[in-house]
């Protein structure tokens, strides 16, 4: 193996010599023109590149050169800073801005100022009616009463066929406990009963599929076509309105509108958000997947905004779900999956 030479210490000029390259203009014919010397430096290259004197002393001056470094490191500073502060007005892409209905995803439950009243661009004043919470295996609140009142009579005593039969009990059984101890505990053991039937129905317990598959029929009820076209105003007419069409009456509730679409992503997004930012750091699947999330979100929103020409509809959507304009004005880039902040406690 040939041995290895630093660079500098072959282009470095001997002490108390001077080299020059001889140029070709300056040959005459028949001289001979000595070869390039190997100790020129580089500082020497750089100078006897440049054009003019003024830039072959700034190649050389130490001051000068110290000078660019400094402003070049102004320059990457204050592009940070920029970024920093378009990124700032622009906002989250992923999460936007927290409100009550977007924290509501977490446990499937109703928000607490999830009325109408809460919303100023809703023309609706009257008082927002009281909704039960949503419970797990597609129940509600009548067939949850109905299995506790059921679990109630199952147990609760027999009565005696004959009064007969309730003395010979009486006779022969004389460790029972009175009717007033029976009483309690049967009581005791209704509640216990239906307490267990509350918590089996609860959200709490369910898995991240059962909340999701709640939310997304909160997102129907909440930005279907069914329900905001009773709430809402219609959108401002553009500058050649077209002649209104005969509306035909819906066949179920709404669920293919690109407002509902846009809400039900968002409760996707940030589930998997959560878990890519706490768990799901070497997940490759779901990162691509929450990318591909955002960027459907980013073309519905567009959409919708361009369809909408900032209406009632569009005011609705964005404030009841906390969307931001960096959701779709521009270019997304997530980065790095640390880079995703979670969700604050």
């Amino acid at each position: 193996m040939p041995p290895r030479i630093p660079i500098f210490q072959c282009l470095r000029a001997p002490v108390g010599q001077q080299t020059s390259i001889p140029s070709a203009h300056h040959s005459l014919a028949g001289q001979t023109t000595s070869s390039w010397s190997p100790s020129l430096s580089i500082a020497n290259v750089c100078a006897r590149d440049a054009s003019t004197a003024a830039q072959r002393r700034k190649h050389r001056d130490p001051y000068a050169i110290a000078q660019a470094k400094a402003k070049k490191a102004a320059n990457l500073s204050r592009q940070a800073v920029l970024k920093q502060e378009r990124a700032g007005s622009l906002g989250d892409p992923i999460r936007g801005v927290e409100t009550p209905f977007l924290r509501s995803f977490d446990t499937a439950a109703l928000a607490a100022d999830s009325g109408a009243s809460s919303n100023p661009v809703r023309t609706n004043t009257a008082a927002p009616e009281t909704q039960a919470q949503p419970l797990n295996f597609y129940l509600d609140k009548r067939e949850l009463d109905k299995g506790v009142k059921h679990s109630s009579w199952l147990l609760s005593p027999m009565e005696s066929e004959s009064k007969e039969v309730e003395s010979t009990f009486e006779d022969y059984d004389t460790g029972r406990s009175s009717k007033e101890d029976e009483a309690k505990r049967t009581q005791e053991e209704q509640a216990t009963a239906a307490e267990a039937l509350q918590r089996i129905a609860s959200l709490d317990i369910g898995s991240s599929k059962d909340r999701l598959r709640v939310n997304k029929q909160r997102c129907i009820e909440t930005f279907g076509r069914h329900t905001t076209d009773t709430i809402l105003p219609p959108k401002p007419p553009g500058a050649h309105p077209a002649p209104p069409m005969e509306k035909k009456e819906r066949a179920g509730p709404d669920t293919g509108s690109s407002e509902v679409q846009v809400a039900i992503l968002t409760a996707k997004i940030r589930t998997l958000a959560e878990f890519v930012a706490t768990r799901g750091r070497t997940d490759r699947v779901n990162q691509r997947n929450l990318r591909l999330l955002v960027h459907r979100r980013q073309k519905l929103l567009q959409y919708v905004r361009r369809k909408e020409r900032g209406g009632p509809r569009w005011q609705n959507l964005i404030e009841t779900l906390g969307l931001t304009e960096g959701t779709w004005r521009g270019e997304i880039t997530l980065g790095r999956p640390d880079m995703i902040p979670a969700v604050a406690v």
